[in-house]
């Protein structure tokens, strides 16, 4: 086989035939937005992780927090953004058009705002008013309400507005 030439014009090394090109799969659509897939999700996620985690790392106050105040807060706050976000099936227009980092940016700061007042709040006020006492999972909420509601908050506002862009377009 003679040697080819190659843009320069310079010789080049026969080489070997090109295989011929796959046909590239067409690309899948997201799945539609399903609150109760991402409720469950929210939920089983954080659940998983942070109780294997305690569980592997000899913690069992964060193997029992994992499946009520991180994995609960997750749950509760995708069911509320994401019934906010779908605002009855007609999203509110700015929700849609807002760029994606404004819009989770947006609800992941008002989110985690409400969570830490949550946590702080029930950290400080049910040991003074109610017969709780001040123990260590107490003080675990004022981590474990904001970090769980950005994370939620986070992942369905994506999942939201990417499954309303594949559906809009």
């Amino acid at each position: 086989m003679p040697p080819t030439k190659d843009r320069t014009g310079r010789d080049r090394a026969p080489s070997r035939p090109s295989r011929p090109s796959r046909p590239s799969r067409p690309s899948r659509p997201s799945r539609p937005f399903t609150l109760w897939r991402e409720v469950l999700t929210a939920y089983t996620a954080p659940a998983l992780t942070a109780g294997t985690a305690g569980v592997l790392t000899g913690q069992p106050d964060l193997a029992v927090a994992a499946c009520t105040s991180i994995a609960g807060t997750s749950a509760a706050v995708a069911f509320l953004v994401g019934t906010w976000l779908r605002n009855g099936g007609r999203p509110r227009r700015w929700t849609v058009t807002a760029p994606r980092g404004v819009l989770t940016a947006a609800l992941v700061l008002t989110a985690v705002a409400a969570a830490a007042l949550l946590g702080w709040s029930s950290a400080q006020w049910l040991p003074a008013h109610t017969q709780v006492p001040a123990t260590p999972w107490l003080e675990r909420l004022r981590v474990d309400l904001p970090v769980s509601a950005a994370l939620a908050t986070t992942i369905v506002t994506l999942r939201w507005r990417s499954a309303t862009t594949a559906s809009a377009a």
